[in-house]
């Protein structure tokens, strides 16, 4: 049975797994924004290693984001084969065949279990976005393939996520991250944003200046031959195509003062377009002008994975609308949270460190004086916190 959807904002401190089953219902989330752990930074000898299992564990802690195969991954691939839809086992069953049983194999089958549950509580209408680097990104678009289906991928957004690293010496710098985004259905909210202009790109084609402000010459000429647009227009002959618009359209254009005339002979007439009447370039799959988080940003929290807020920002603000449900059930210092709240939007967060939940609760409390939230998990009395003592003492410190 389902559990009841969620209406007030609430962070929940455990293993998302259980929490998924256990408290999202059906259908209930409009967007869902993931940055699960993974150590990218060990070199694939390690991560496609065989291990024993005996000495592994799969939980994180605080700041350690490497999966290990051992006893959960195998309980949870033995699940994903037996009881899930079928497709599902398949895929995972010929990754673990390929791959073998390894960190990279039991980083999957985490995923993929997590992943079934996310698509289970996203509204038909609802959309997801996993946000990765190239260590695991084609893996895990094969299993957002198979349980979302092909068609419903939308994007594989390329986010520029630090500048060049000069100790790169096997290979290229690493400097991007990327954002696998799909729907779960052919209707999902993708509202319009514009990325800001690139400085050199303003440098070379908006040169001019009038009283007006700053602005680049168009092109009026018709890619097409259009002889019901072929005129004369104050002594300058029409182009071999045509003019792009009618006679009553360009007398406008030229009482607004929006037309440049050349004083060089054959010289063209053309549109001015003012730099200041322009949202910015259309919206793209390569993010490169929101730029990362640098040691000295103010809000920056210390936590190693931490993302800029303006990213989570276009996120949210894409493919949700006010008043919508947003989860992430990887939350760490609580970025795509905070983002949620100051758009307006309804959010629920997860995470199994409990240094997690209390940055989150801190950041929130800075950001929203006075708000109010429900946490779901927390120790709330002496026996609670002695249970936390014993299970995992560093999250108790």
């Amino acid at each position: 049975m389902s559990p009841k959807p969620i209406t007030r904002n609430t962070l929940f401190y455990g293993d998302n797994l259980p929490i998924l089953r256990d408290h999202i219902a059906d259908e209930s989330i409009d967007l869902v924004y993931l940055d699960p752990p993974f150590n990218s930074n060990r070199s694939y000898n390690v991560l496609f290693k065989e291990e024993s299992g005996k000495d592994s564990e799969s939980q994180i802690t605080a700041f350690d984001d490497t999966w290990h195969w051992g006893e959960q991954a195998e309980e949870l691939y033995a699940e994903l084969v037996t009881e899930i839809n079928g497709k599902v086992g398949q895929m995972i069953s010929a990754l673990r065949g390929a791959i073998g049983e390894n960190q990279m194999m039991a980083y999957l089958v985490m995923m993929a279990g997590r992943l079934v549950e996310l698509h289970r509580v996203l509204k038909p209408t609802g959309s997801l976005y996993l946000h990765c680097d190239p260590t695991a990104s084609h893996y895990l678009k094969i299993i957002l393939d198979t349980i979302f289906a092909p068609q419903n991928f939308i994007n594989q957004v390329v986010w520029k996520r630090s500048y060049g690293h000069g100790d790169s010496r096997r290979s290229m710098g690493r400097s991007c991250d990327e954002i696998l985004f799909y729907a779960k259905s052919g209707t999902y909210t993708l509202n319009r944003f514009y990325h800001a202009h690139d400085e050199k790109y303003l440098e070379t084609f908006f040169r001019f200046h009038d009283e007006r402000g700053r602005y680049k010459l168009e092109n009026l000429t018709s890619p097409n031959p259009r002889p019901n647009l072929t005129y004369e227009y104050k002594g300058y002959p029409p182009p071999a195509k045509g003019w792009r618009v009618n006679l009553e359209r360009m007398e406008r254009l030229d009482a607004e003062g929006r037309l440049h005339f050349p004083n060089k002979p054959g010289g063209r007439i053309m549109k001015k377009v003012y730099l200041h009447e322009l949202e910015g370039q259309p919206m793209t799959d390569l993010w490169a002008d929101i730029r990362p988080l640098s040691a000295f940003d103010a809000e920056r929290l210390g936590y190693p994975t931490q993302k800029p807020l303006a990213l989570l920002e276009r996120i949210i603000s894409a493919s949700s609308n006010p008043d919508d449900m947003i989860l992430d059930p990887f939350c760490g210092c609580g970025t795509t949270i905070a983002a949620a709240q100051k758009l307006g939007r309804r959010w629920v967060g997860i995470d199994i460190t409990h240094l997690a939940i209390a940055l989150q609760k801190y950041r929130l409390q800075e950001m929203f004086p006075g708000m109010t939230f429900d946490v779901i998990g927390e120790p709330e009395d002496l026996g609670a916190a002695r249970q936390l003592a014993a299970d995992d003492r560093f999250q108790f410190q």
